[in-house]
């Protein structure tokens, strides 16, 4: 059995490659775009690893039914993951702290 926080990589119903940031509580916590390989879905781990201990490479937003969610990105913009919706601006945030903790984990699951 894996310990947590983890990554758990899985194929979707489109077979793509996604990960999930999985927290201590076995939430989700950041959830990945698909990858057509496995590669760039490990790849995409690895840019979480490197970006989320930094609070510059969150995009804090505002849904159109007024949830609060955020995206990770990478140094080039591009959109690492997804959190969940939030109802509150603090609870944005405590997600936020939360992949600020967890994302830097080495431990991944692969379930694909």
């Amino acid at each position: 059995m894996s310990s947590y926080p983890r990554y758990e990589v899985f194929k979707d119903s489109r077979n793509e490659y996604r990960f999930r940031l999985v927290a201590a509580n076995y939430k989700t916590i950041l959830a990945s775009e698909g990858y057509t390989s496995k590669q760039n879905c490990y790849n995409g781990i690895e840019s979480c690893q490197r970006n989320s201990p930094n609070d510059n490479r969150y995009q804090r937003l505002t849904s159109s039914n007024y949830k609060y969610y955020f995206n990770l990105l990478a140094e080039n913009g591009h959109i690492i993951g997804t959190s969940e919706m939030y109802e509150s601006t603090t609870g944005r945030e405590s997600g936020i702290d939360a992949v600020k903790r967890d994302g830097p984990t080495k431990t991944i699951s692969d379930n694909s």
